[in-house]
């Protein structure tokens, strides 16, 4: 079973991607939050040069995330990231977002399929990298699916990574797997599932029901249980003195990297974090007001000091 981390804009960075790896051990494979390509001819930079900057990568199976619709410039980034010495690229075909969705990319892509056919054949036609795709099932209704389906099986995809809702539902309601089930049986490429695989008994549910499931992608249910990946592979669940020091690590990374920021990062990663807690929303409570390091500091020792964790450590919102 191949076991990765979701793109998540703000939280699954490379600074977390290190500091989970050195806590809890490597995922298969790590995807970063979208980046935008550069203009043709230029090259990436500020934040999004240090997501591929190999420095930051070491000893991580990593995979770049670009989101765009213009076929030049996403070939001209995946040469830069080849050079850079990547080897796969993952094109963002999942975003709900609303302002991403109103530029016409994301999932505001599938939108207009008769352009997305064009950019595809174009782009993996092009590309020095074998491309794979992160997608919803439509924007609106489920239907529209089998219409994007077949786009999809018409391309040469190095890997297609299934989230079973459409861009409306953002992350409400429950995935429909029953579509990701037909992706599995029509699809000529590789398939892997995204969403709500919140603990062990989630993944059994998948395999139990998809038997062919290869590939899992791992999201809001590791950040609120980061052991969750290790547990899947028959290892154990993280013990408090564990998730301390992940949290210790983290911060001091996060410090290091955008100073008094970092308290900032932090409260949202607690957001996941504090579900692995028996009482959630006393945690939540003991760290939300906090903005200055000193009372931060405090108060997360106060929570791993004072408050159990939970039985199951699952994500809930």
């Amino acid at each position: 079973m191949i076991l990765s981390l979701a793109p998540m804009e703000g939280i699954t960075g490379h600074v977390f991607r290190r500091v989970h790896a050195e806590c809890f051990g490597a995922l298969d494979c790590y995807y970063t939050p979208f980046l935008p390509p550069p203009r043709v001819g230029n090259r990436f930079g500020g934040k999004a040069f240090k997501e591929i900057d190999p420095a930051n990568n070491q000893g991580l199976n990593v995979v770049p995330q670009l989101m765009s619709k213009n076929a030049d410039e996403f070939v001209w980034a995946v040469q830069v990231l080849a050079d850079m010495g990547y080897r796969e690229v993952n094109l963002n075909l999942g975003c709900p977002s609303g302002t991403v969705v109103a530029k016409g990319k994301g999932s505001g892509f599938l939108r207009n399929l008769d352009e997305l056919e064009a950019f595809l054949s174009d782009v993996c036609e092009r590309s020095p990298l074998p491309v794979s795709v992160k997608t919803r099932l439509g924007l609106e209704n489920d239907d529209e699916y089998e219409r994007v389906l077949d786009l999809y099986c018409r391309m040469p995809l190095a890997e297609l990574i299934v989230h079973p809702r459409v861009q409306k539902d953002r992350y409400t309601g429950l995935p429909r797997k029953e579509f990701y089930g037909e992706t599995l049986e029509r699809a000529p490429f590789p398939v892997a599932y995204n969403g709500d695989i919140f603990d062990l008994e989630d993944m059994d549910a998948l395999v139990e029901a998809y038997p062919g499931t290869r590939h899992v992608m791992l999201g809001r249910g590791l950040l609120a249980n980061p052991a969750l990946a290790r547990m899947v592979k028959g290892g154990p669940a993280a013990t408090a003195a564990e998730l301390h020091r992940f949290h210790d690590t983290l911060f001091a990374a996060y410090a290091e990297e955008i100073g008094g920021n970092a308290v900032f990062r932090m409260k949202e990663w607690w957001f996941y974090a504090k579900c692995a807690f028996a009482d959630p929303a006393t945690v939540h409570k003991i760290v939300r007001k906090t903005k200055k390091v000193d009372e931060y500091r405090a108060a997360v020792e106060r929570v791993f000091r004072e408050q159990p964790l939970a039985p199951t450590a699952r994500f809930h919102g």
